[in-house]
């Protein structure tokens, strides 16, 4: 589930939009709760905005396929544009093509995103202890399927922080790095502070790139919280959930390996993480503008732990010192995990250009969270979207089609609507110094 692949595109590149998608409203939640989970087929209760369906249509050379086959990938895309008024506060209009949230596709490593805030919310509730996210952090194992966590040779002290896993989440998705927040948090920790946030139908139950139980998943290993001269600040113990959570009938393709053996019919995903594009879309949009957000959508997070994951969710491996991700160039480049718009080449990155986002792929599902902005042509907007690449419909056969038909669609997406944004009229043009930052190199 690291993001293993690549784009680079022409951004002078010519497109052409005509499309009535400039009406604004004040910020409205999106609407994203439903009774029904999908299971084999998707549901008739798609929303497709007319703005989206027509953008699409004007290219079929990128997504005529994608068109005609939109319930077997499971496309969804949601664009939301921003228009400031005269004192810079944001007003939003969302656009959807295809969404569903009861049509469940495998969120792969975009779940990592709300993981990272909410260890940053926990953390805060121990600042009273002396902990912060630079605190050495020390894992170690209590049950079956657990390791331990005593050192990290990516950081100059060698000690393991929440901000180093952050850092390496946000930069490259490391799969380690998420499991050790997911046991620094705990499942019912996770699960519940999700559903209070009002993003109920999210499920958070396993952690990543290692198979375990949903026994060895519900509990997580006890955590020790050191200071600079090894002395214990606090001490968390192994953790077990207890809760019990909804019912769910998800499954996906038409066969699936297990074990090296062929077996026909849908592969049950019923125990696998759970999260719609519209609550990830959400999340995002609350941590960009959290003056936004209705009710108890928000994080707990300082200013500081703000600018921290921005920061991280738009530096480049080939800007990053500690982990020393700039010298391993063959399996970290610029474009590395910036599937829309930037998608999958190594080429260099225009700098003006900056894209705070959280992808994932596995399983055949290819997903992406953003937040683009272009610094030099005051351009803002957020675009999230999905597809599943698996034309054979066998799953755990490595054989997806992310390079012909994934990413091809993310890269011709993202180009399409930073084009359509270069066109678009604004009343006040935003000021994008809050989200320039220095980078590590």
């Amino acid at each position: 589930m690291l993001c293993h692949l690549r784009v680079f595109i022409n951004i002078t590149s010519a497109i052409f939009i005509f499309c009535s998608c400039t009406t604004t409203k004040s910020i409205k939640p999106l609407e994203t709760k439903v009774d029904t989970v999908f299971a084999k087929g998707l549901t008739d209760n798609t929303k497709t905005s007319p703005c989206l369906d027509s953008l699409l249509k004007q290219y079929p050379q990128y997504f005529d396929t994608v068109i005609r086959h939109k319930a077997a990938m499971n496309v969804q895309v949601i664009y939301t544009q921003i228009n400031r008024d005269a004192n810079g506060l944001p007003n939003f209009k969302h656009h959807f093509y295809n969404v569903d949230p009861a049509n469940y596709f495998y969120p792969a490593s975009t779940v990592k995103f709300p993981i990272v805030l909410l260890a940053l919310q926990k953390l805060n509730g121990l600042k009273g202890k002396g902990i912060d996210k630079n605190t050495t952090m020390i894992t170690e194992t209590a049950f079956s399927g657990q390791t331990a966590v005593y050192n990290d040779p990516t950081v100059v002290n060698g000690k393991p922080s929440i901000a180093q896993y952050i850092k390496k989440i946000l930069m490259v998705s490391d799969n380690d790095a998420y499991n050790r927040l997911y046991e620094f948090l705990g499942q019912d920790y996770i699960n519940e502070q999700l559903h209070k946030k009002g993003y109920e139908d999210a499920q958070i139950l396993h952690r990543l790139n290692i198979f375990l139980t949903e026994e060895e998943n519900r509990n997580t290993n006890p955590v020790t919280f050191l200071d600079a001269a090894n002395n214990v600040l606090y001490t968390q113990p192994a953790q077990r959930n207890n809760a019990k959570y909804s019912v769910r009938n998800d499954s996906i393709g038409n066969a699936f390996i297990k074990s090296g053996q062929l077996v026909n019919g849908p592969m049950n995903f019923s125990g696998k993480n759970r999260i719609s594009l519209e609550d990830l879309h959400n999340i995002l949009i609350n941590l960009v503008f959290p003056t936004s957000v209705s009710g108890n959508q928000g994080f707990n997070l300082t200013e500081s732990d703000k600018d921290f994951v921005m920061k991280y969710m738009s530096q480049t491996p080939e800007e990053s010192v500690y982990p020393d991700y700039a010298s391993d160039t063959v399996n970290y480049w610029p474009a590395y995990c910036k599937f829309l718009l930037f998608g999958a080449e190594k080429g260099k990155l225009p700098k003006h250009i900056r894209i705070f986002n959280k992808p994932g792929d596995a399983y055949g599902h290819l997903s992406d969270i953003a937040y683009i902005t272009d610094l030099k042509n005051n351009i803002e907007f957020f675009v999230s979207a999905e597809i599943y690449c698996n034309s054979d419909g066998i799953l755990n056969d490595d054989k997806y089609d992310y390079q012909n038909t994934g990413l091809p669609f993310m890269k011709h997406l993202g180009e399409v609507l930073y084009r359509y944004e270069l066109k678009r009229e604004r009343t006040f043009k935003p000021d994008l110094t809050p989200f320039i930052f220095k980078y590590d190199k």
